[in-house]
């Protein structure tokens, strides 16, 4: 029977002992006796999925191996569960254990504890060097730097230096990008489908410039990439709305540079349109999909939205916007053979993993449009006696009083989250700031809406309040009238929560 020699180095460093001197230690322990030697040089000790390992662990089972002898403990295994049963098949087999540098006596109890205690300093070890390389990688992604992976179609790649650091940014390639802005633009025309641009694309023998063929699955991908849109405030408050955790301030959303999407260290959502603690970040490079354009086409990939033409016998202009407040799915359009002919339920309720299956999640589609048609007729005559703002000049303005809106929502979220346990007096201090913070955010709520409110005039050709003409408004300018108004509507239990625009 043999000694087995066993060295691992995942990474050769100039710090890392090499796997000829891990042997060297090792040769000593046999005092001359018959050895095999047993490597594995490029892999790491979070698992048993070497070559090396399992060659040994082989002839262990043949009956060829009486003792394992390695440099230290960390080499063979860093995993509990891994080490728990290779333990377990030395003994078994009647295989000793040795660690040259730690001296482990595997044929005493003393020996077999210590041994385990050390297995597991050697997991946390391991985990702690995992996170660190994380926390390493989100904040290279926080200060813009090229991360590797495929180069978004529209771009190439330049060098440039950021935070006297060498790295690589994205450039415009003009040719790819003017593909870009026509899917964008005619995807932001609801008549469109993703079916009816890839044919659009097809007739007119536009080719995807890098060989590849033009389908739906890659255009959504395209649409719902912030790597073009030129970032300002709206952008901001659209991924705040989502969710999403915004490295950069809003102050630095100026509408100039592009944005990154990260995954996020804690997201389990494998849901597309789910943004939920996915991080964003300001890139380096500058977009060139304008914001109004980028958010219409992600909005309606949020909410997977149907052509005009398809939805207007059966859907609510309310589609997209009314959630189930339970698990954050859409709540979808059916048909029912009664006079209430829509119905609105959770689109989870048919599935196993239903969050909602009694009639208490059914809502009636022409109550709640009705209820919604008198909910925004009263939050617009709150801002009927406003004077509108119409110039260039003007509506730059509104954008700094959008950022600096952003910035007061979040002061007064601060302070409310300083509230428990403090005292008297600082409670009665913050209570005053967040009136005060409070007062100036409804001034600007209100000159903000007047702006949306013009806009949607221009767009609609109709008076101010688009509520007095409601009847005589199209589809499409109802759901425009509805994407002015409000965020989001969340519903369950009987309850109902509306996030307003304005």
């Amino acid at each position: 029977m043999y000694h087995a020699l066993y060295a691992r180095q995942s990474v050769e460093k100039k710090d890392s002992i090499s796997v000829e001197s891990q042997l060297t230690h090792c040769r000593y322990e046999t005092h001359g006796e018959a050895y095999i030697e047993y490597t594995d040089k490029g892999f790491s000790g979070k698992d048993t999925n070497r070559p090396g390992f399992e060659n040994m662990m082989t002839d262990i089972r043949a009956g060829k191996i009486k003792q394992v002898i390695v440099y230290k403990l960390d080499r063979i295994s860093r995993s509990i569960l891994d080490f728990a049963n290779m333990m377990e098949l030395f003994q078994k087999y009647h295989v000793e254990f040795i660690s040259s540098t730690e001296k482990f006596d595997t044929s005493t109890p003393i020996g077999r504890a210590m041994l385990n205690i050390c297995i597991v300093f050697a997991q946390l070890e391991r985990e702690t060097i995992q996170k660190r390389v994380i926390d390493a990688y989100y904040a290279r992604c926080r200060h813009g730097f090229y991360m590797g992976g495929r180069i978004p179609y529209g771009y190439r790649l330049t060098n440039t230096v950021i935070d006297n650091i060498h790295t690589s940014m994205y450039e415009e390639i003009p040719e790819e990008s003017e593909q870009l802005k026509l899917i964008y633009s005619m995807y932001a025309d609801t008549d469109n489908s993703l079916g009816d641009i890839v044919q659009y694309l097809n007739e007119h023998q536009i080719k995807n410039l890098r060989g590849a063929n033009w389908n739906t699955a890659r255009i959504s991908e395209m649409l719902r990439n912030p790597i073009y849109v030129k970032a300002d405030i709206d952008v901001y408050q659209f991924f705040q709305s989502q969710g999403a955790n915004i490295y950069n301030p809003a102050s630095d959303f100026t509408g100039y540079n592009a944005c990154y999407l990260y995954k996020g260290t804690i997201s389990t959502s494998r849901k597309q349109s789910d943004l939920s603690d996915k991080e964003i970040v300001l890139a380096p490079h500058k977009g060139f999909i304008s914001s109004k354009t980028w958010l219409a086409c992600r909005i309606r990939c949020l909410n997977n939205r149907q052509s005009a033409k398809t939805c207007k016998a059966k859907n609510s202009w309310l589609a997209g916007k009314v959630k189930c407040g339970n698990c954050g799915y859409a709540l979808t359009i059916r048909k029912a053979n009664t006079k209430w002919k829509r119905y609105l339920v959770c689109s989870q309720s048919g599935n196993h993993k239903s969050c909602c299956t009694g009639a208490g999640c059914t809502i009636y589609a022409d109550v709640l449009e009705e209820y919604m048609f008198g909910a925004i007729k009263k939050r617009l005559s709150e801002f009927q006696n406003l004077s509108c703002i119409t110039d260039t000049k003007e509506n730059q303005e509104n954008t700094a009083k959008k950022i600096r809106l952003t910035q007061l929502e979040e002061e007064i979220k601060e302070l409310l989250s300083k509230i428990s346990g403090a005292s008297n007096v600082l409670i009665k201090y913050i209570d005053k700031k967040i009136s005060e913070l409070d007062a100036e955010r409804k001034t600007l709520q209100k000159e903000i809406v007047m702006v949306n409110i013009t806009e949607t005039k221009g767009k609609l050709k109709q008076t101010a309040n688009p509520v007095e003409t409601w009847e005589t408004l199209s589809f499409e300018d109802r759901q425009m009238v509805i994407d002015t108004f409000i965020k989001i509507i969340k519903i369950a239990d009987g309850n109902m929560e509306i996030t307003w625009n304005i």
